[in-house]
């Protein structure tokens, strides 16, 4: 298990710039029973590693150097989808095992076999001091159309898991959309995405006590922009998935083009976790392999930039407001009790 003292002084100065990055990104500290982090970060190629902190000539190029910027990321969040991560596990494994600890949790999907599936896997990794797996697991196959027969499935099936953090529950599903040869390549997937998960999961999850309850949807949906006339987003959100206010004119990819590549969102009046507004992207750009050009930057961490949205888990204060009769949505709902 590498701790600082570990690191070459190179990396701890990245490092210093990385906190720097989260701080400009205002991402919450995680705070016991009160909040809930989620994210979501598309990590380039993620599969081999080169055991070593110096840079490697050959490949991969990805290294300990590079593990330890994504772990650094990666402890902000009480739990991450990563998308594309390779058949050969050996940095996400790493990560997790050398750099995170035994406090974190690993769920990964099987690998998308064929070639449009290009050996990746969808992953999810989880502080286990602050969320455990509700066990709760699968894969998304569309079924028979009723009208057409077979449906054309995902190139890389889309993976959904539930969760718990301290009385809540809640699911994610995450995705990594066909990229194609263009826009209108990835039109096809986007809509089948948004209709079944309308269709079938959101309403599986308005049952009582159901395992699919506060869904929410993240992951590498390579949308070009959010503009309205935009047809991806469009298409995104016409079965009534809702992206927060925060995250729908970021920029997500890292060469900042105006590419929204990666979507956190939800059906609105069916989420029960409570929010506060609070989302946004670590921009990371400037912070890591400062010796390297931008591209060399991109195949030693990604090309993606990480997306953050945080949930409230308190619910006291709504107890409260019940109990004393008052208005829980106001301002101070306190207000008319003496001190």
């Amino acid at each position: 298990m590498y701790s600082y003292h570990d690191y070459p002084a190179i990396v701890c100065e990245d490092i210093v710039r990385v906190r720097r990055a989260v701080a400009r990104a205002a991402i919450p500290a995680k705070s016991t029973d009160r909040n809930l982090i989620i994210g979501t970060w598309n990590l380039r190629k993620f599969g081999a590693i080169h055991r070593s902190w110096e840079e490697n000539s050959g490949s991969p190029k990805r290294n300990l150097r590079a593990l330890a910027y994504i772990a650094e990321v990666v402890r902000h969040f009480d739990v991450i989808a990563i998308q594309e991560v390779l058949r050969d596990t050996t940095a996400v494994r790493m990560l997790v095992d050398e750099f995170l600890g035994n406090d974190w949790g690993l769920i990964l999907s099987d690998v998308n076999a064929g070639v449009k599936g290009l050996g990746e896997r969808l992953v999810y990794l989880y502080d286990r001091r602050r969320v455990q797996p509700s066990g709760l697991a699968g894969e998304i196959v569309l079924p028979p159309h009723k009208d057409l027969g077979h449906q054309e499935q995902f190139d890389r099936s889309p993976y959904f898991v539930g969760f718990r953090a301290n009385k809540e529950r809640f699911a994610l599903l995450t995705a990594h959309i066909r990229f194609g040869s263009g826009p209108a390549d990835r039109r096809p997937e986007i809509v089948r995405f948004a209709q079944f998960t309308a269709a079938e999961i959101r309403d599986r999850a308005r049952f009582a006590g159901a395992e699919e309850a506060n869904l929410i949807v993240l992951g590498d949906f390579n949308i070009e922009a959010r503009r309205a006339d935009d047809p991806l987003f469009a298409a995104f959100v016409a079965a009534g998935l809702m992206v927060p206010e925060a995250l729908r004119d970021v920029r997500t990819n890292y060469a900042q083009t105006v590419k929204h590549y990666d979507q956190i969102a939800w059906f609105m009046g069916d989420l029960t976790l409570l929010t506060n507004g609070g989302a946004g992207v670590i921009d990371l750009r400037g912070t890591v392999f400062r010796e390297l050009t931008a591209r060399q930057v991109t195949d030693r961490v990604s090309d993606h930039l990480p997306l953050w949205a945080e949930f409230v888990i308190d619910r006291s204060g709504h107890e409260l407001a019940d109990q004393l009769g008052l208005d829980r949505d106001a301002p101070d709902p306190f207000v008319s009790v003496p001190d």
